[in-house]
């Protein structure tokens, strides 16, 4: 069986936690079947592996309708395959339309949802209109949707009430706890700037509304002084919101000292060093399908502190690996805090505790590094997704 999975993100250029699954899976699947990756951006080199590039006659477009050129670019490349497999709404379109020229199921997986993700808008303009109407396409003709968590699975059903349920299915993002695994370094930790004698929180995140680095900053005011604050964030959504954050760290520097932002890629050599180093992890995020940032802090070690919303709550276990922080959202597909002084109360509470006995956050960290490898290896979703795989072609035959 030859699967072609279509996806913006691929190693070297990944971002986001969608392009750390699809890596991760596609090595995990090419132990079992015949895969071939169709990728935005600059050639690579790799076997099986190409990619596409903007078209000139579009280089001026609104970033919605380059990424819709970029997709009919990979169509024809598709025949041949017996399923093609897309991730993110910059990907579906490549997959719906190759399963109608080509005659084969396409398959979803889901990463976010549009819907529930209108802070876009800010991003992308009218081509928002776009991004969401590709994905409702491709999410009710697929053959099968993958959702990356239980509350992934209940986001598309409530999205898209039209799917019928038997046609979503719940495999989670992984971890590779090889790769991912604890790593003191001491000088490597000094370069970053942290002081491995004083409680450590780190944040590592996309700078974005759903991630809720504001909601952080200012629960910061209010931690312990002892306490530093690492940030790993970058690639901005718009110039409004990196404007908003740089005010933000601007004034936390003023009123307090260990406030460290780091906003280039780090390699993940300095990531590991630093989640091993922190005496916790933080993922304030108001939006967040899975998480797969959440299980690389667990993979190195650290407790997680994460908003009890999206599938947080299926990774991080309360009390157990860290501490879960309740919100009460509004509807509006924003995932706003109803209250949002209480969130930050509640978040400062919960980083406050951990941060104060740094021999039960190590506990938490052990007992997070054993869930990580035990309940989210890629063999098992390589060989869960494997047998979609089969069981959908089989299917359309």
């Amino acid at each position: 069986m030859r699967v072609d999975i279509v996806s913006k993100e691929y190693p070297p250029e990944v971002y986001g936690g969608a392009g750390v699954h699809v890596a991760e899976l596609v090595r995990a699947l090419r132990e079992r079947i015949d895969v071939r990756v169709r990728a935005f951006g600059a050639p690579r080199e790799e076997a099986g592996t190409t990619a596409y590039a903007v078209p000139a006659e579009l280089s001026q477009a609104n970033t919605a309708i380059q990424t819709l050129g970029v997709d009919l670019a990979m169509v024809g490349d598709i025949a041949g395959a017996d399923l093609v497999h897309s991730h993110t709404w910059y990907a579906n379109f490549a997959g719906h339309t190759a399963s109608l020229l080509h005659g084969i199921p396409h398959i979803v997986s889901a990463h976010s949802l549009e819907p529930l993700r209108p802070w876009k808008a800010e991003q992308l303009g009218g081509g928002y209109a776009v991004s969401s109407w590709v994905e409702r396409t491709a999410y009710t003709s697929a053959a099968a949707v993958v959702a990356v968590s239980g509350g992934m699975r209940s986001d598309i059903l409530r999205c898209y009430p039209e799917i019928d349920p038997a046609k979503v299915h719940v495999i989670y993002n992984g971890i590779d706890t090889e790769e991912w695994a604890p790593l003191e370094d001491p000088e490597t930790l000094s370069a970053l700037g942290v002081d491995a004698d004083r409680p450590s929180i780190v944040f590592v995140g996309r700078i974005t509304r759903q991630k809720g680095l504001p909601y952080l900053l200012r629960a910061a005011a209010h931690l312990p002084p002892d306490v530093q604050l690492v940030l790993c964030a970058g690639a901005p959504d718009t110039p409004e919101i990196l404007a908003e954050v740089e005010d933000a760290v601007r004034r936390l520097q003023e009123s307090r000292d260990g406030v460290i932002w780091h906003d280039r890629v780090l390699s993940r050599r300095e990531l590991r060093v630093l989640l091993t180093a922190a005496t916790t992890f933080v993922c304030p995020s108001v939006y967040e399908p899975l998480g797969i940032v959440n299980l690389e802090a667990m993979a190195c070690g650290a407790a997680v502190v994460g908003t009890a919303t999206g599938g947080i709550p299926e990774v991080v276990e309360d009390g157990v690996t860290g501490r879960l922080v309740p919100i009460e959202q509004m509807q509006d597909g924003t995932g706003t805090p109803i209250n949002p002084d209480r969130f930050v109360a509640d978040l400062a509470s919960a980083l406050t505790e951990v941060t104060a006995d740094r021999l039960r956050a190590r506990e938490f960290g052990e007992a997070g590094r054993r869930r990580a490898a035990e309940r989210f290896s890629w063999t098992q979703i390589a060989a869960q997704t494997a047998e979609l795989y089969a069981t959908v072609v089989a299917a359309s035959r």
